[in-house]
C-alpha cells in the first residue's frame, strides 16, 4: 500500500488516478511514500525518510527545496502546460485592462454620484480620459516560450497582433507548437527595443531576478506595456513604477501585489490569479498524480525539474531503480552486485542530469534484500529501491 501526504487541497479528479485498493492518501499520515502540494512552502519543513517522490501540482517550484531532495535521491514533479491555456487567457485579458484602461474606468464610475442624470453627464465629460488604444498591430514582446509563452505568442497573433520572442533554450516541442510568425529575438534587449507590451513566463532564478529594471527600462519603447504574470521578482517592481511616474512605461499589469503597486493608477495587481480556475487546478492536479504514480509503480519519470526524463518498458516482473551521483563507473559497480547474487539483466537504460544519474534495471529474478544493500553501499549512490 502506498501512501500519498497531501499539503494543500488537491483536486479530487487528480487524487482519483491513486486507486483506493493499492494507495492511502491523507492530509495526515504517517511515512508517506510521496508528497503531493500546491503553495505550501516546504523549506522549512522536515521530509520524512521515507519519500520517494514529490508532486507539484502547478509549474512553479520555488516553494520547494529541489536542491535539497535531489541530496537525497528524490525527484521533483511538476505539471508544465497544465495551466497554461488559463495563464495565457489572463495575459490577453490583462492587455485589454491596460490597453482600454478598463480599470481606472470602472473605478471612476464605481466613485459617481448622484441622480441618473447627472451621472450620466459626468459619464460623457469623464470618459475622455480613458481614451485606449487597440491591440491589432501593435508588437508583443514574450520572454520564456515554455508551455504558457507559445500560447500566449499564438493567441496574440490570433488578435492580429505581431509577436517577438526570446528563448535561447526553447526545447524543439515548444518550437514546434508555435507559430512560424513569432519573431526571434537575440537578446532580451533587442525584444524591448521593438515591443509595445512585453510578457514574461520564465522561472524565477538567479538568471532571471530583475530581469527588467532600470537599465533594461531605458531601452524600452514609449509608452509600452509591461504584464509579469510569471513570478514576483523577475521585474523590478521599484523600476518600473519610477518609469510609469517618468512617462517612459504606460502601465504595469502584474499578479504580484503589493504596498507599492497596490494604489498606484497606473498599475493593475490581481492576486495571484494566473492558474486560478477549477480547469488548470484539476489538470495539474490530474498531470502530476499521473507522474507520481507511474513513478512509484514502474520508476518512470516524466516533467521532473531535477531527475532526466525516462520511459522505460517493463520486461519482466523485477525492476530496481538506483539513483546516484552522476560520476564514473557506476553502471559497472551496479552491475557487478546484480551479477554477484545471480541475477541476469534483461534490459537497462540510464540517464543523467546534472549532478544526478538515474538507473532503470530490469533482471530475472527477485532482487533480494543482501543485493540491493551491496548497491546501496556503493560510494555516490542516493536511493535504490525494488519494485
Amino acid at each position: 500500500m502506498y501512501k500519498i501526504l497531501t499539503l494543500n487541497n488537491i483536486s479530487p479528479l487528480g487524487l482519483e488516478r491513486f486507486p483506493r485498493t493499492s494507495y492511502e492518501v491523507a492530509s495526515e499520515i504517517q511515512h508517506p511514500d510521496a508528497i503531493l502540494l500546491r503553495s505550501f512552502n516546504m523549506h522549512d519543513m522536515e521530509v520524512p525518510a521515507s519519500v520517494k517522490a514529490i508532486g507539484r501540482a502547478g509549474a512553479g517550484v520555488n516553494n520547494i527545496p529541489v536542491e535539497r531532495m535531489s541530496q537525497a535521491g528524490i525527484p521533483v514533479f511538476n505539471a508544465p502546460g497544465a495551466n497554461a491555456n488559463a495563464v495565457k487567457e489572463l495575459v490577453i485579458a490583462g492587455m485589454l485592462m491596460a490597453s482600454r484602461n478598463l480599470c481606472q474606468a470602472w473605478d471612476f464610475s464605481r466613485s459617481l454620484e448622484g441622480d441618473d442624470a447627472t451621472i450620466h453627464k459626468a459619464v460623457e465629460a469623464g470618459k475622455k480620459q480613458f481614451v485606449g488604444f487597440e491591440l491589432p498591430g501593435k508588437t508583443l514582446g514574450v520572454i520564456g516560450l515554455g508551455a504558457i509563452g507559445v500560447q500566449v505568442a499564438n493567441g496574440a497573433l490570433a488578435l492580429g497582433m505581431n509577436v517577438i520572442g526570446f528563448d535561447p533554450d526553447i526545447t524543439v516541442k515548444r518550437a514546434w507548437e508555435m507559430s512560424s510568425d513569432v519573431r526571434q529575438a537575440a537578446s532580451v534587449e533587442e525584444l524591448l527595443a521593438h515591443a509595445d507590451y512585453v510578457t514574461f513566463h520564465v522561472p524565477l532564478v538567479d538568471a532571471t531576478r530583475n530581469m527588467i529594471n532600470a537599465e533594461r527600462l531605458k531601452l524600452i519603447k514609449d509608452n509600452a506595456v509591461i504584464l509579469n504574470f510569471s513570478r514576483n521578482g523577475v521585474v523590478d517592481d521599484d523600476a518600473v513604477v519610477a518609469a510609469i511616474d517618468a512617462g517612459k512605461v504606460y502601465s504595469y499589469v502584474c499578479d504580484f501585489p503589493s504596498n507599492l503597486l497596490k494604489n498606484h493608477p497606473r498599475v493593475v495587481a490581481l492576486p495571484h490569479l494566473g492558474a486560478s480556475t477549477q480547469q488548470a487546478e484539476e489538470n495539474c492536479a490530474v498531470m502530476v498524480a499521473e507522474e507520481v504514480r507511474d513513478f512509484l509503480e514502474n520508476g518512470n519519470v516524466r516533467n521532473s525539474v531535477n531527475f532526466p526524463e525516462m520511459q522505460m518498458p517493463r520486461n519482466g516482473n523485477n525492476r530496481v531503480a538506483v539513483v546516484n551521483e552522476n560520476v564514473p563507473n557506476m553502471l559497472g559497480q551496479i552491475s557487478t552486485c546484480m551479477a554477484n547474487s545471480g541475477l541476469n539483466i534483461l534490459d537497462m537504460l540510464n540517464k543523467s542530469r546534472n549532478e544526478l544519474a538515474y538507473t532503470l534495471v530490469d533482471v530475472d529474478s527477485e532482487v533480494q534484500p543482501a543485493c540491493l544493500e551491496e548497491i546501496a553501499a556503493i560510494k555516490g549512490v542516493l536511493n535504490v529501491r525494488p519494485l
